[in-house]
């Protein structure tokens, strides 16, 4: 390498200076550095300060020309880039230099984080989302001792302290966009299991799902009965109410215990079933349950609500009850919900 670069040189120096900037991070490599000695070089380096953080935990490493680790927020990086491992995105890289960059600068960030990923994927756990589904699957199975799940837990990037939640999803989004979406700045894994996805985080803002995300979320603190509680949630996922919290449905959840076929052996949830064959008819009954009111439900399906009080009457009659009514309104919240779980297997 030296020698090329010697010959280089005398052709171009910028080349020989991108061949430097390549074999001080090859060295760097070889001397299985840690992060924080990853950008102290780096910032030295690029004579100014540099910048390293990992999405997966939130860590920010930065530090100065002179070897000092700088604390407090990044003011504007001057460039930055992705660091990708396994085809995900896990972090970024920067430099501060406060002025117009320099012509390496470019590549000396390429192979920054280039460099980083590789020290993440030796150092592990690596902080991509894509886990192993094996290991996720020991981590939420109800047949797994504790040590065995402690261990998964370990390997997943979980300290022993942490507590786990745990959501079920089903979504075009890919699972590793979610898991950074909904936790971006603590541990989240997340493996297909089945043909559910499952998700393992820290903590989630349920506010960040994607809008195609239908998800049950469990509440529990032991992962294999929050497992549970995630996948019974999602049963009772609707294109109204796509999140859904096992917390949230009470007593709702006991229907979730019922076989399919006595759900749908029920006079109530088989006039559902006469009803399903129009999505406009179906969504108006679900609104009108959710809602409790005729206005408020007009509002929300966009309609005037002598509009949705005639065709609230018409359901009421095929369904054989008066549906302004406390008991009317009930049974029909009790049918609809009972309707989906026998169609939504397991």
């Amino acid at each position: 390498m030296d020698a090329l670069i010697v010959r280089l040189s005398q052709l171009d120096t910028e080349a020989e200076g991108a061949l430097r900037v390549v074999s001080f991070y090859d060295t760097l490599l070889r001397r299985r550095v840690d992060l924080p000695a990853l950008a102290r070089a780096s910032a030295n380096l690029a004579e100014c300060v540099t910048g390293i953080r990992l999405a997966g935990t939130g860590r920010v490493i930065r530090f100065a020309p002179d070897g000092r680790e700088v604390d407090g927020p990044p003011p504007v990086a001057s460039m930055t880039l992705p660091i990708t491992l396994d085809d995900e995105e896990i972090g970024s890289v920067w430099l501060e230099r406060g002025e117009s960059s320099r012509a390496l600068d470019e590549l000396l960030l390429d192979r920054l984080a280039i460099t980083t990923a590789a020290v993440v994927e030796r150092y592990g756990p690596a902080r991509t989302t894509m886990a192993d589904p094996a290991l996720v699957e020991l981590v939420i199975s109800a047949g797994a001792d504790a040590a065995a799940r402690g261990r998964a837990l370990r390997l997943l990037g979980f300290p022993a302290e942490l507590p786990v939640r745990v959501i079920a999803v089903r979504a075009r989004t890919p699972l590793d966009r979610i898991g950074g979406l909904i936790c971006p700045a603590r541990p989240v894994k997340a493996a297909t299991v089945g043909d559910v996805g499952v998700i393992l985080a820290a903590a989630l803002d349920d506010r960040r799902f994607p809008d195609d995300v239908h998800a049950g979320i469990g509440s529990s603190a032991s992962p294999e009965t929050s497992w549970y509680e995630a996948r019974t949630a999602l049963r009772f996922s609707t294109t109204r109410q796509p999140i859904v919290h096992y917390d949230s449905l009470g007593v709702l959840a006991l229907l979730a215990h019922l076989p399919a076929s006595t759900l749908r052996d029920n006079a109530d949830v088989g006039a559902i079933a006469g009803i399903a064959g129009s999505p406009d008819d179906l969504d108006t009954l679900e609104v009108y349950c959710r809602t409790g009111s005729l206005r408020r439900a007009a509002d929300l399906l966009h309609r005037h609500h002598s509009s949705v009080a005639r065709r609230l009457e018409y359901l009421g009659k095929a369904m054989g009850f008066e549906l302004g009514e406390p008991t009317g309104l009930l049974r029909a919240r009790l049918a609809l919900t009972a309707w989906r779980l026998s169609h939504s297997g397991e």
